[in-house]
């Protein structure tokens, strides 16, 4: 019994000398450890969940517009800087592929069973834009004539665009998966390649070359038909094929490059039918359409995040009443403007998509 309790008694020192079993402190420093790591295992299983939140609601987006309205508001100098060196490549090469993903959906909204089959819903929002266009022209002329600002008058054709990044994030925020997306989506396309055309026919400017800048549109269309009479199934030979010399001949026209994939998005080989509004791809899709998804969703939010951070720098000391011009008139007339194209188009016989009314 004595010999037991002396062993018992040599064990507990052991446990509790430096060179023994773990002391107190040890123990309590591995359960320390351990909720570290439980940490980071935690974190890391969310990362991709909020990786996807991110990109589902374009949470980029406002996040670099944020950035950029700060920056610009306390430190001008250095804003300026960074944006003027970055610039050119984010917005006339890095959005490509954000246009590209939208593009992608509308021509997948086309396919049989999709929210723009057949081509009487697909042209329905074409027309509209017109009148998303004409309306605020008019209204803005009107506007900055009340607000004693007439010499602002000429800047009509800004009215025409439709932004579409900003478009599609507010969209998504009001409506989801709704068909109302697709709609909008081609709607401010057209409106976009009207602007372009308006922008050209009333204000030339130099740096216009709209003649040769369709001849190297058209070669850009002949390879991406070749390349789908082929039937290549890659994506990679018609962006880098095709895509390369219609990127080259709006910049060569004067006009928004970044644009430069729309036109060569409905070539490329798709599912036969719509699989849905921003169905994601799948992993083993061999179809040139969801594998230039696959590659490139991630990278086009990252665009996003730089194009707003490089395009939202207002400073507000900057604003005059003159410049409500342009809000007012988009606000108000582009609505009016789509409906009564809308309606008209319509009458003439063309079909809403499904679920609009």
């Amino acid at each position: 019994m004595e010999h037991d309790s002396l062993q018992r008694s040599a064990a507990a020192t052991d446990r509790d000398s430096p060179n023994g079993g773990p002391t107190g402190r040890q123990a309590e420093g591995s359960a320390s450890t351990g909720n570290v790591r439980r940490r980071i295992r935690r974190w890391r299983s969310n990362v991709p969940r909020l990786s996807r939140f991110a990109v589902e609601h374009l949470l980029l987006l406002p996040l670099g517009a944020s950035i950029a309205m700060v920056w610009v508001n306390t430190i001008p100098e250095s804003y300026y800087r960074f944006t003027y060196a970055i610039a050119f490549a984010v917005n006339d090469v890095a959005m490509m592929f954000f246009f590209a993903l939208m593009a992608k959906e509308v021509v997948e909204a086309t396919a049989p069973g999709g929210v723009l089959h057949p081509w009487r819903r697909a042209l329905l929002p074409v027309i509209a834009s017109i009148g998303a266009t004409t309306v605020p022209a008019l209204l803005h002329v009107r506007v900055v004539d009340a607000l004693e600002e007439p010499m602002l008058a000429v800047g009509w054709p800004v009215t025409f665009a439709t932004d579409i990044a900003v478009s599609y994030f507010v969209a998504r925020i009001i409506f989801r998966l709704h068909p109302a997306i697709p709609f909008l989506l081609l709607l401010a396309i057209a409106s976009d390649a009207q602007g372009f055309l308006a922008l050209a026919l009333f204000h030339p400017t130099l740096d216009l070359h709209l003649a040769g800048g369709a001849l190297i549109m058209a070669v850009a269309i002949g390879v991406a038909f070749g390349l789908r009479q082929a039937r290549a199934r890659s994506c990679w030979p018609y962006l880098l094929a095709a895509g390369s010399v219609s990127w080259y001949a709006l910049f060569w026209s004067g006009l928004y490059p970044a644009l430069a994939l729309i036109p060569i998005m409905p070539f490329l080989p798709h599912a036969a039918r719509d699989p849905g509004f921003f169905v994601d791809a799948r992993p083993t899709a061999r179809d040139a359409l969801s594998q230039f998804e696959i590659w490139w969703r991630y990278p086009a939010q990252v665009a996003l995040f730089f194009f707003g951070l490089v395009n939202a720098g207002v400073p507000l000391h900057a604003l005059e009443p003159g410049t409500w011009g342009v809000p007012i008139a988009v606000i108000a007339g582009k609505p009016l403007g789509i409906l009564i194209a809308a309606g008209a188009a319509l009458a003439a016989g063309l079909r809403l998509p499904q679920r609009i009314g």
